[in-house]
């Protein structure tokens, strides 16, 4: 799947530049970065190239400035960012997606998201999908000494002043997107800090997990120097699985280091496929998809929830064992509460692990009601 990535705000960018970094260098998936931000020294910081950097608007990163003159900024520019998307790649998208990712909380990205969301869905007949990270509690509730996962919240100097109303911002800007998002790829940031780890110290390492995550699923499609998929997920199947109704979306992952250097009983003098024991792949394959569906998801939900699911098992041609894969898919459609279940592999010639990405649309989500309950 061909994707556009829209970075809005600093946190935004901040994603937007470590999906760029993800991209596998055998498999890209990027057609255009862009970075779109009101404050010219965050939107300094990003390694997006300058052509597809863009300022605009007035600060609303100013912590005086609330989500509504941030709503207000956004509508008032969204024609002039338009102009910068074509300006940087043309009239036309060659995408078959655009990724806007944002950072919610705050009045820059949750402000602008949904006039630029509603502006692209009308400009292109192309799904919008928004990545949005939810603030920590840390950065609204002064009085938390843990947070809703169990997390000391320790006082740190360089996480940038409080934002009393970062939760009641981060939902009213979810409900806006509501009807607007194809979809909504949700990231909590709260859940993924570590124990004592400050919000600046662990921001980059969070959206490295982030991009690596984005990676497996829209880079899955196609083939990889030469190497055929068994089951090819195209756009169709991951549009068919996200949705276009703006469903909840999470995301696992699991991956294993695997041997590729070649056949075990050779001389080496050659570069051959690895020798690999069926035994091998297969546990190599189940211990992915295990951690893929019961392990950390970008958002913490009982899979049971999940209207439709996708995995996506990737690697070295030789690991793939395809019946491993096929009863990964029947583990992941007895996990979740719906009937809508796809399942592909992803060959990485160049690769030395084994991946499974594992998509669940149309959840529900303890932390998203605790934001709701911490906004009102």
């Amino acid at each position: 799947m061909q994707l556009e990535v829209i970075g809005v705000g600093g946190a935004g960018c901040r994603i937007a530049d470590a999906i760029r970094a993800a991209e596998p260098a055998d498999h890209s998936f990027l057609t255009d970065v862009f970075a779109f931000d009101t404050d010219a020294d965050d939107l300094a910081r990003t390694v997006i190239p300058e052509s597809h950097r863009f300022q605009y608007g007035e600060d609303a990163s100013d912590p005086d400035a609330g989500l509504e003159r941030g709503l207000a900024i956004g509508q008032e520019s969204v024609d002039e960012l338009l102009g910068a998307l074509e300006g940087g790649r043309g009239t036309s998208l060659a995408a078959d997606a655009v990724l806007l990712t944002v950072g919610l909380g705050g009045a820059t990205g949750g402000g602008t998201a949904p006039a630029l969301v509603a502006a692209l869905q009308r400009r292109y007949d192309a799904p919008v999908y928004v990545l949005a990270t939810l603030p920590a509690d840390r950065e609204f509730d002064a009085e938390a000494e843990t947070s809703s996962a169990g997390h000391r919240t320790s006082d740190h100097a360089d996480d940038g002043p409080p934002r009393p109303d970062a939760a009641a911002n981060a939902i009213e800007s979810l409900e806006r997107l509501d009807g607007l998002a194809s979809a909504i790829i949700a990231f909590d940031t709260d859940a993924w800090l570590r124990p004592g780890e400050g919000l600046v110290d662990g921001r980059d390492r969070c959206n490295r997990n982030l991009a690596t995550r984005v990676a497996a699923v829209f880079a899955s499609g196609g083939d990889s120097d030469g190497a055929v998929a068994q089951t090819v997920i195209d756009t169709s199947d991951v549009r068919r699985i996200l949705g276009d109704e703006s469903a909840i979306v999470t995301l696992g992952y699991g991956e294993q280091t695997v041997e590729t250097s070649g056949s075990r009983f050779g001389l080496g003098l050659l570069p051959s496929e690895p020798d690999v024991e069926t035994s091998e792949a297969v546990s190599a394959i189940e211990t992915v998809v295990r951690k893929g569906i019961r392990g950390k998801h970008t958002l913490e939900c009982d899979p049971v929830t999940a209207e439709r699911g996708l995995l996506i098992v990737g690697g070295p041609p030789a690991w793939l064992n395809r019946r491993a894969i096929a009863e990964g898919r029947r583990t992941l459609e007895s996990a979740i509460g719906g009937s809508g279940i796809l399942g592909g592999d992803a060959p990485r010639p160049d690769g030395d692990r084994v991946f499974a990405a594992v998509v669940f649309a149309g959840v529900k989500s303890d932390r998203l009601e605790e934001l709701r309950a911490a906004a009102d």
